[in-house]
This record gives C-alpha cells, structure tokens and sequence, in this order.
C-alpha cells in the first residue's frame, strides 16, 4: 500500500507543480488511486485542501478540482469512514489561502 502511495506521488510530481489536480470520487474503493479520509480538525489532517470551481484555478496538492468524469481526472479517490483505512487525511478548508500540507510537504505536486 505504502509502494502505490510513493508511485502516485511520483507519477504527480512529473506532471508538474503548476499542473491542476484533479479529483474523481469513485463508487468502490477497489477503483480508487488514494482512498481519503475527512478529518473534523485541521491539525488532524495531512493535507489541508481547498475544493476551486474551475480547473484553471485548482494548483499544486491543495487546491482540488472535482472533474465529472474519471477520464478527466488525474486521481480517482474513494473517501474511507474510518481514518485507519485511509492512504491521506485531509481537512476541507474553507479559503484557498489556509490550504497547504501540516509538516513537510509529502509531494502530491507542491504548491
């Protein structure tokens, strides 16, 4: 499990830090990239992201944009009920500005 999140990471940081990353929420977890698990405070998180209403606008690992279709998506991702099963934890943050990783950045494709 540890092997995929590092592949994931990696296939992210070639596509470039300015590239848009882009998030389908998948039925099943047996489909999913990353399985995530929304933590209630911040300091919980690993990730703390912002969802953006455009593509254009989403940038780096905390800036998502949900795309409509899996094709369209660079990660597809299944959101887990307990935190024990999740690769990421991560804190919807309400403004772009309080985005960002807690602690080192872990390379989804910086910021």
């Amino acid at each position: 499990m540890i092997f995929r999140l590092l592949l994931l990471f990696a296939s992210l940081l070639l596509a470039g830090a300015a590239s848009a990353l882009t998030i389908h929420e998948v039925k099943y977890a047996s489909q999913a990239d990353l399985k995530v698990y929304r933590v209630r405070y911040a300091s919980q998180a690993d990730l703390r992201i912002h969802w953006v209403d455009y593509r254009s606008q989403a940038r780096g690992d905390a800036l998502w944009w949900r795309a409509p279709y899996a094709s369209q998506a660079q990660v597809k991702v299944y959101f887990v009920p307990y935190a024990s099963q999740a690769d990421l934890k991560i804190f919807e943050a309400d403004y772009a500005s309080q985005a960002g990783w807690n602690g080192p950045p872990r390379g989804l494709g910086i910021r």
